[in-house]
């Protein structure tokens, strides 16, 4: 099986900066670089990797995208924090790009990790620009935004 066509858009290497905030901790800045990656299979590869302003190793994440219909997607990440999603949403096209809308209604999450209830991801590309969005419900706060990046697609 071959990629399905609507998540094209997404393969490549994006880079760029965001920022974080959440209740509980001091507002944040960081560098980040997201890559997904065809392997000709029916999914895409993806890893996530940021770093402090300072150069140090920050957040790091990886999984697989798939898109079982033409407006749905589904995303298995795992991240070293001993946090696992199966988030699921939608896909659609928007002018000059793409919508993906997920949300990860429970986690499995190890007993030693802090307490995340559930996520919401939001990935728009316009062109060759990345912006993400992550909401989360965690450690007894609500659902609420907590990371914003905007990046550019990398020359290959």
């Amino acid at each position: 099986m071959a990629l399905p066509p609507q998540l094209r858009p997404l393969i490549g290497t994006w880079r760029g900066t965001g920022s974080g905030h959440y209740p509980t901790i001091d507002a944040f800045s960081y560098s980040e670089e997201l890559t997904f990656r065809d392997v000709a299979k029916p999914f895409l590869v993806y890893q996530q990797r940021t770093w402090s302003p300072e150069g140090k190793p920050m957040h790091m994440e990886t999984g697989f995208l798939r898109s079982p219909t033409a407006t749905t997607v589904e995303f298995v990440l795992a991240q070293p924090t001993g946090h696992a999603e199966l988030a699921e949403g939608t896909l659609s096209a928007v002018e000059g790009g793409l919508f993906l809308d997920l949300r990860s209604p429970q986690l499995l999450v190890s007993t030693s990790a802090k307490t995340v209830e559930a996520t919401a991801r939001t990935y728009r590309i316009t062109d060759d620009r990345l912006s993400v969005d992550f909401s989360m419900a965690a450690v007894g706060v609500v659902m609420t935004h907590h990371l914003h990046s905007d990046l550019v697609k990398a020359e290959d």
